[in-house]
């Protein structure tokens, strides 16, 4: 079980705060949180200890064990166009690589765009879902909402056969128990101070590097990695940086350059 008391106050201040609320089982955190920002909602956290219908991009399902993992999904409203949909995924990775090292200091690689690697093994996935504003005649419509759910493998010590070779925990990795508290605490908090520096930038009022050139800092996976793209039938190339949008740019073995749009990416 969380403690919600210590976990409320460890993100006073934050966009947040007085808005979390705890399952201990339940389908998928962000149904839930899709349902509340559909009515209107501008944020809030849902979080359990187990889901057992949790999701992840691209139709997969997650692996969700009860009380192993951190399973939460986060509902922002960030005054953003749709064309900058795209950072969101990225801002998250960002937010959540640095939850991770501060409270194991670990760091994991993200692979573009959901993926949290640890030995190149996956210990945790993101997925975000958002919606347009109802101005859809606008030249460039703002975001309504965005739900953000992250699965973290904390503190299981197996896996399923079928995924054993894929995947890794936390504990795992630094054989030491995780505690879903803190990191809980420290997502939340990163994630707060990430959505309002992605608003800033957007707004002309930020200083200092971009969300684009720091996720590229940030992962291996963004420059100079051979990898197989599963879209358009799939092909593979060179990882060659990402465009203004936050799209994963390919200079593929026929000498194009290709914008990942939706498809997987694995390195080969």
């Amino acid at each position: 079980m969380f403690d919600l008391d210590k976990v409320e106050a460890g993100i006073t201040g934050t966009e947040f705060a007085g808005r979390i609320t705890h399952y201990p089982s339940v389908e998928s955190t962000s149904t839930l949180a899709l349902e509340t920002a559909q009515a209107g909602a501008k944020a809030g956290v849902w979080v359990a200890d187990e889901q057992t219908a949790g999701r992840g991009r691209g139709g997969h399902t997650w692996h969700s064990t009860a009380g192993d993992g951190l399973y939460v999904s986060a509902l922002v409203t960030p005054p953003i166009p749709m064309n900058m949909a795209m950072w969101i995924p990225l801002a998250t990775g960002l937010a959540t690589q640095a939850a991770i090292h501060s409270v194991t200091g670990m760091s994991v690689d993200i692979r573009w765009p959901n993926d949290l690697l640890l030995n190149r093994k996956k210990c945790g996935g993101i997925l975000v879902e958002s919606a347009s504003s109802a101005n859809t005649a606008a030249e460039s419509p703002m975001l309504r909402y965005a739900v953000i759910g992250v699965g973290i493998n904390l503190n299981h010590v197996a896996f399923p056969p079928e995924i054993e070779p894929l995947a890794t925990s936390l504990r795992k990795e630094s054989g030491a128990t995780v505690s879903r508290d803190d990191l809980l605490i420290s997502l939340l908090r990163s994630l707060d101070k990430e959505i309002s520096l992605l608003a800033r930038q957007y707004q002309g009022i930020h200083n200092g590097p971009g969300l684009l050139e720091r996720f590229t800092a940030a992962s291996t996976w963004i420059k100079s990695k051979h990898v197989h793209v599963d879209e358009d039938g799939g092909y593979t190339g060179i990882t060659d940086g990402l465009d203004s949008r936050g799209f994963l740019r390919i200079r593929s073995d026929d000498g194009t350059t290709r914008t990942v749009l939706s498809g997987g990416v694995r390195e080969i």
